[in-house]
């Protein structure tokens, strides 16, 4: 029996001996669980979970164990992630920490930095937000005004930023900070981590047209960040920027944006429109349904494709902005597809006459509005794309 076979076989056993039963389950409608200093666990079952995945480190299974993570190599992780399939199991954590700020913080953090911040992410002890979009500086993120100026061994920050997801749970911001303000614009930008709790953070949660409001407006007052907590260098946090928007777009791809109400779009149609012959009645929607599943099929082979060319030693590069402009299209059309399967039954916003799952559709349909802004706008993908991979040149 081969080493991978043994840790297949190890890996099987220790699941189905510290899995939940409950935790292999579809994830109901606010059991997600995201951590942080004051996190809650509707089920008790998560909080379980999350204990027994993080004390393998295997909330960050590649991670070296030394910062808390699971010091797997490619081919355990894919054989661990083969068992959590097959028993179906959720994500013991849901973490912008793992997903964007972890990975950077490994690759440009000092080594006091790895071992302050990256054991508390891998347990969920700390929730992280991301200081990015200003009300002036979306798009053209580099054109940020939030300054950062020396005072002693802090940083003063002043500056506004908008669309922070979530800033109104989190316990920590990685922010970009415009720390040299006659630099050209790329080259004046540092990256400040910061505690919610530093005197001058004031968050406001904006309300989406959904109803959710997962979005944040957050004002920065005198907030003084010890010089300590600048990751990277001065005046280069522009590369720091760009490796977590790789990062972004790759894991927001990945994840196919977390819509579709648990409803499959062929299924939410037979209950709907009914059957012609053993096929859906309406030929056009019947249509569009399959041209969506093989789009659907095609995006996941080329994410497949891309994580073994991850797992082959490629960098994460402008491949991620590829994808995120495929997964903005594939969840859009999906979301409004699954409305107008649902029929009637897709035009519920509230009361009774409506089930859950048919009401959840409706808000992932107007959520989806979002995907090809956040993450970096489609526009500024495909200007990514056309000059970077296409090699293209500017329009004169």
């Amino acid at each position: 029996m081969t080493d991978l076979e043994t840790f297949r076989l190890e890996t099987r056993a220790w699941l189905e001996a510290n899995c939940p039963p409950s935790m292999r389950t579809p994830m109901p409608e606010g059991e997600a669980v995201w951590g942080g200093r004051n996190a809650t666990f509707k089920n008790p079952d998560a909080k379980a979970w999350l204990d027994a995945m993080a004390s393998k480190g295997w909330t960050a299974p590649t991670w070296p164990k030394a910062y808390g993570g699971g010091g797997l190599n490619n081919d355990e992780n894919r054989i661990l992630q083969d068992e959590l399939r097959r028993i179906q199991a959720r994500p013991a954590l849901l973490s912008f920490g793992i997903w964007m700020f972890g990975p950077v913080i490994l690759e440009f953090g000092t080594e006091e930095q790895k071992q302050t911040y990256l054991p508390d992410m891998v347990h969920g002890r700390t929730w992280w937000c991301q200081g990015y979009s200003e009300p002036g500086a979306g798009s053209d993120l580099a054109g940020l005004q939030t300054r950062a100026v020396l005072d002693g061994d802090d940083y003063v920050v002043d500056g506004q930023k908008v669309w922070t997801s979530y800033a109104n749970h989190a316990d920590w911001m990685l922010c970009l900070v415009r720390t040299e303000p006659n630099a050209p614009k790329h080259e004046g930008i540092s990256v400040l981590l910061f505690d919610m709790k530093t005197p001058g953070v004031e968050v406001r949660p904006i309300k989406l047209i959904s109803g959710a409001s997962p979005f944040c407006e957050t004002f920065l007052t005198n907030v003084r960040v010890p010089k300590s907590q600048m990751l990277g260098p001065l005046n280069r946090g522009w590369d720091v920027a760009k490796r977590i928007l790789q990062f972004e777009r790759t894991n927001i791809s990945a994840s196919g944006f977390g819509s579709g109400a648990g409803l499959d779009l062929v299924e939410a149609a037979k209950d709907s429109i009914g059957l012609d012959n053993g096929k859906l009645a309406n030929t056009d929607l019947r249509s569009r349904i399959t041209r969506q599943r093989m789009y659907e099929r095609a995006f996941h082979l080329t994410m497949r494709r891309g994580q073994e060319e991850a797992k082959a030693g490629a960098e994460v590069s402008h491949y991620a902005s590829v994808l995120k402009i495929a997964a903005a299209k594939l969840n859009q059309d999906k979301t409004e597809l699954l409305v107008e399967a649902l029929g009637m039954g897709g035009l519920g916003w509230e009361g009774e006459g409506y089930r859950p799952e048919a009401l959840k559709a409706t808000r992932d349909w107007l959520r989806a509005k979002a995907n090809s802004i956040e993450g970096g706008t489609s526009e500024v993908n495909l200007n990514i794309v056309a000059k970077r991979v296409l090699g293209l040149r500017d329009h004169q």
